[in-house]
């Protein structure tokens, strides 16, 4: 396993649409592994294949529960609204409100071609929803309801840690 570079906004490759993974191989493997090293590196929840520079229809996400690898992820079906924070390892520093379904299904295949569905609530469901959005070349800032200012991200940080 290694740690991959992480692109930054401004870079053309995060607003190119991924392709479909048609090979399980030991190169998925490897990309597979060095996403969720990279990921937990930086302190994600989400990594999409776009972000290391692959564009393969490729994400990992771990939101608390343990990691979920996706491969060719097709949102099945949302309900409900959810809006909150949000930031991305590829816009470093500046984090918004988003507002995201409050319950996401996916259709995915592992890092075997099998296909299985999963369905994510709240922070998951955020990550499913930003990450298969970078595969096809979005990111959030084009979705944001507004951006936070410093002061407003350390006063919700601080609120969000007294309630813990």
């Amino acid at each position: 396993m290694a740690l991959r570079n992480i692109l930054v906004e401004g870079d053309p490759t995060l607003g190119k649409v991924s392709r479909k993974v048609t090979k399980f191989d030991a190169r998925l493997h490897e990309l597979l592994d060095d996403m969720v090293e990279t990921l937990h590196d930086a302190n994600g929840a989400g990594l999409a294949a776009p972000q290391v520079g692959v564009l393969r229809r490729v994400v990992v996400v771990d939101t608390g529960d343990g990691v979920l690898e996706l491969v060719n992820p097709e949102i099945l079906e949302t309900s409900g609204e959810q809006t909150g924070l949000e930031g991305c390892l590829s816009v470093p520093g500046k984090w918004g409100l988003v507002t995201r379904p409050a319950v996401v299904r996916v259709r995915a295949q592992d890092r075997d071609g099998n296909w299985y569905e999963v369905e994510g609530e709240e922070m998951t469901a955020r990550a499913f929803c930003h990450e298969i959005d970078h595969l096809d070349g979005h990111l959030y800032t084009e979705k944001v309801d507004r951006f936070l200012t410093e002061e407003e991200l350390a006063e919700l940080l601080t609120d969000e840690g007294e309630d813990a």
